[in-house]
């Protein structure tokens, strides 16, 4: 399928045709979600940031859904150390830029969906733009400084953010509504102190494949109760609880995280009646 001038694979059906309907039968037949949660999917559109170890998998089951707009935002391009966790890609893929070769795996695995591939590294003077009309944002990119930055756009726009990260065996995921009175943002969480590009990498303290994809997984969960917020039993968003992931024992715990009153990016927000 063709690219637009503005680099956006424009989806070949949006309506619900017997194709669609026994392709996403599985879905329609659960009553959390149901015919109205899966119409509500196909129009939903998704910014993910970074498509690498956490969104390669999460886009997987993001397009899997249905849903109907898939923006990529990644400046990298593959390496064979890559092929390890990010299971979109293959060998002929490497030297390529991650958001082209993901946007190409979309449009094979599902030529109805529209995918926009943004080869470029989402920073504090063009996240606005990139966040703009989206439902919900999944940020799974690999720097504090990328992520708050993600954080302060989503709540400027008023979009639900869902934030996934990994660190060796330990996995985090949450859904932040910074954008509504008394709800944490993900700056609540993480504070001011990590505004900086240094942190900790894979490629220094390592990282099993695995484990990435529980979390990508788990983070495309959380997406979708935010998109089916209101229509599905399954939409509980789960606002400011965060699931941390232990992959060596197993086990999952749930901490609460408290909005922060002197937060520079929500703090001003009037407490919830």
């Amino acid at each position: 399928m063709a690219l637009s001038p503005f680099g956006v694979r424009a989806p070949t059906s949006t309506t619900m045709t017997p194709e669609r309907l026994d392709r996403f039968a599985r879905h329609i037949v659960l009553p959390e979600v149901g015919g109205a949660g899966q119409a509500r999917i196909m129009g939903s559109h998704v910014v993910l940031v970074g498509v690498g170890g956490i969104g390669a998998p999460a886009l997987q089951y993001l397009a899997g859904a249905g849903v109907g707009r898939l923006t990529l935002i990644d400046d990298d391009v593959i390496e064979p150390s890559n092929l390890q966790r990010q299971t979109i890609f293959t060998l002929a893929d490497v030297g390529r830029p991650k958001a082209d070769a993901a946007a190409d795996w979309v449009a094979r695995f599902d030529p109805a969906l529209a995918v926009t591939a943004q080869r470029t590294r989402i920073a504090r003077d063009n996240a606005a733009g990139l966040v703009a009309g989206a439902d919900v944002v999944l940020d799974g990119s690999d720097n504090f400084a990328t992520r708050l930055a993600v954080s302060d756009a989503c709540v400027a726009a008023g979009v639900p953010l869902t934030s996934a990260a990994l660190g060796r065996f330990q996995g985090q995921v949450a859904n932040f509504a910074g954008h509504r009175p008394g709800h944490a943002c993900y700056r609540c969480f993480v504070g001011d102190a990590f505004d900086a590009e240094d942190c900790d990498t894979c490629a220094a303290q390592g990282v099993l494949g695995a484990m990435v994809g529980m979390v990508g997984t788990f983070g495309a969960m959380a997406a979708l109760r935010v998109l089916l917020e209101g229509v599905a039993s399954l939409g509980d968003p789960q606002w400011g609880e965060l699931h941390v992931l232990d992959g060596l024992k197993p086990s999952l715990r749930t901490m609460r995280i408290a909005q922060d009153p002197g937060c520079a990016t929500c703090g001003h927000a009037a407490p919830a009646a």
